[in-house]
C-alpha cells in the first residue's frame, strides 16, 4: 500500500490518498472503507444524451472523476477488484451529482478516502504499507502420499495447489517419485520469493533431497521446518511455530493463533477470560481487559448500518484502550478467526475476573 498524502480536516476527518499495491491492499481498504465515508477516484460512467443513434446502446461511457458517499464495499478476490457503491456527491461533470455509482478499483488505481479514523483501521493501513517490501512466501506441506502448497497472504493462507500420489500397489518407490515430481513442477512455477517445505519424519527431508538433485534452482529458496503432520494441518503448524518471524504478515497470522490457543486455555482452566459483546464491553467499562480479540468481518458489519449488537462495537473498543488494553482484529479467513466466530466473534484475555 501506498499513502501518497495524508491530512486532517476541519471536521476532524482524515483524507487520505491511496494506491494499492497488491490483492492484499484491496482486501485492507474492505476493512477500513465504510458506509458513511467518503471516496473519489477517475471512473467511466455512461451518460444518456438526447441522440437517436445513441438511444439504442443506452448512451457512450466517458470518463470522469467522482466522489461517492459511500453505502457499501465489495471484495471481489478473484477478480482482485474492489467495488464502491454510494451517491455521487460531487463529479467532474455537474449534472451527474445525485445519481448512484460503484467505482470499481483495482491495482494500482488511486482513490482519496475521507473518514473518521478508528485507531484499528490506522494499524491496519500503516501495516499494509510496512507489508509492501515483504518475500512473499508459500508453504508446502508433505506426508506420505500426498502433499499441499499454500500462499501466505496477510488475510490468512489460501491453497494454491494439492498433489495425491497414486494408490497403485507394489508402486511404492514410483509414487513417491510421482508426488516429489509433481511438487517441484508446482513450487517452480508459483510466484514466492521465499518456500518453506514442512512434514513429519523423513518424507520431508526424501521430499528436500529430491528437489535439490531436480529442481536446483529452488534450492536457495527453500527451508526446511519440521512439523508432526502434513497437508492443512501442517501449513498452520509453520505458521504457529514461529518459522517466518522475519516475515511480518506471517508473525502477526502466527500472534493471531497464539492468542487464540492463549484465549481456549483460559476458558478451559477458568483463569480470566471472557466472550460475547455483552460480557467483553463489562470487563472494558471495568478495566479488565488485557487484549480484546474480534473478527474483522464481525467489526465491519457492527460499524455499518446492518449491525445487530445493541453496543457500540467502537465504544467497546475505546473503553479498551482507555484501560490500557490491546485491540487485535482477528482475519475470519484464517482458522483462527472461525474458531473466534463459534465464540459470538469477540472475546478478551482479562487482568483479572469480573464475573
Amino acid at each position: 500500500m501506498q499513502i501518497h498524502s495524508r491530512e486532517t480536516l476541519d471536521s476532524g476527518r482524515e483524507r487520505l490518498v491511496l494506491v494499492p499495491d497488491t490483492p492484499d491492499d484491496l482486501w485492507h481498504l474492505y476493512h477500513v472503507i465504510a458506509p458513511e465515508d467518503r471516496v473519489a477516484g477517475d471512473t467511466n460512467r455512461r451518460i444518456q444524451r438526447n441522440d437517436e443513434q445513441l438511444r439504442s446502446t443506452g448512451g457512450e461511457r466517458e470518463h470522469m472523476y467522482v466522489t461517492l458517499a459511500v453505502n457499501d464495499v465489495e471484495f471481489d478476490r478473484f477478480a482482485s477488484r474492489l467495488r464502491i457503491s454510494g451517491e455521487i456527491v460531487d463529479a467532474s461533470r455537474e449534472d451527474q451529482i445525485g445519481h448512484s455509482h460503484t467505482l470499481n478499483v483495482e491495482i494500482h488505481d488511486e482513490l482519496t478516502v475521507e473518514k473518521y479514523l478508528q485507531s484499528d483501521q490506522e494499524e491496519r493501513l500503516e501495516g499494509a504499507v510496512e507489508a509492501s517490501d515483504e518475500p512473499s512466501v508459500a508453504i508446502a506441506a508433505v506426508e506420505e502420499g500426498s502433499a499441499v502448497v499454500h500462499t501466505v497472504a496477510q488475510y490468512g493462507t489460501e491453497e494454491y495447489a494439492s498433489v495425491q500420489a497414486s494408490s497403485g500397489k507394489g508402486e511404492y518407490t514410483g509414487n513417491r517419485t510421482a508426488l516429489f515430481d509433481e511438487l517441484g513442477e508446482i513450487l517452480a512455477y508459483v510466484d514466492s520469493d521465499r518456500i518453506i517445505l514442512a512434514g513429519p519424519g523423513f518424507v520431508k527431508q526424501d521430499a528436500g533431497d529430491y528437489l535439490e538433485s531436480k529442481y536446483p534452482a529452488l534450492v536457495d529458496r527453500i527451508t526446511t521446518v519440521d512439523t508432526s503432520s502434513g497437508g492443512a494441518r501442517g501449513v498452520q503448524e509453520v505458521l504457529k511455530r514461529g518459522a517466518l518471524e522475519d516475515v511480518k504478515t506471517a508473525a502477526r497470522i502466527s500472534e493471531e493463533a497464539e492468542y487464540l490457543d492463549r484465549l481456549m486455555e483460559r476458558i478451559a482452566t477458568d483463569e480470566p477470560a471472557t466472550y460475547g459483546i455483552e460480557e467483553v464491553g463489562r470487563a472494558a467499562e471495568y478495566g479488565a481487559v488485557e487484549r480484546v480479540l474480534i473478527v474483522d468481518d464481525l467489526l465491519r458489519e457492527e460499524r455499518g448500518p446492518d449491525g445487530s449488537w445493541e453496543i457500540d462495537v467502537d465504544e467497546v473498543l475505546t473503553d479498551v484502550e482507555h484501560g490500557g488494553g490491546e485491540v487485535t482484529v482477528v482475519s475470519s479467513d484464517f482458522e483462527p478467526g472461525q474458531r473466534l466466530a463459534n465464540l459470538g466473534g469477540i472475546a478478551a484475555l482479562l487482568r483479572y475476573d469480573v464475573s
